[in-house]
């Protein structure tokens, strides 16, 4: 539907996406904190905006956010070969579920905007 076919509903499905994708890695990473030998995973991305940029300064319909699964292999906080920080893990999920909750605010601003648009009085 071309009321959900624009840049900024895409940006935000994508982003909410990747930050749903990264809680997701943490809570794992949290579960695990006990696990022997368990190494820490991390979800990197970064946005590909300026390649799907046109000429004109639009943005072409397929935008991607590249992203992949670090394993941190180097680090090695405990003596069972485990290097999850709970304390670290727990922040960064506080910090990406405040974001999750603002995407989830925009988009449900762009929705009441729409409804506000198609109700007559």
């Amino acid at each position: 539907m071309a009321l959900f076919d624009t840049t900024a509903f895409r940006i935000t499905e994508q982003g909410m996406t990747v930050l749903w994708q990264k809680m997701q890695i943490i809570e794992q990473n949290i579960a695990n904190e006990d696990t022997p030998d368990y190494n820490c995973k991390y979800l990197t991305f970064h946005g590909v905006l300026r390649d799907k940029l046109r000429a004109d300064g639009s943005v072409k319909k397929e935008l991607n956010l590249a992203q992949r699964i670090v394993v941190d292999t180097v680090t090695d906080d405990q003596a069972d070969g485990n290097n999850v920080d709970h304390d670290t893990q727990a922040a960064e999920l506080s910090k990406i579920s405040y974001q999750f909750d603002m995407l989830i605010n925009e988009m449900n601003g762009s929705f009441s905007r729409m409804r506000s648009a198609l109700v007559t009085k």
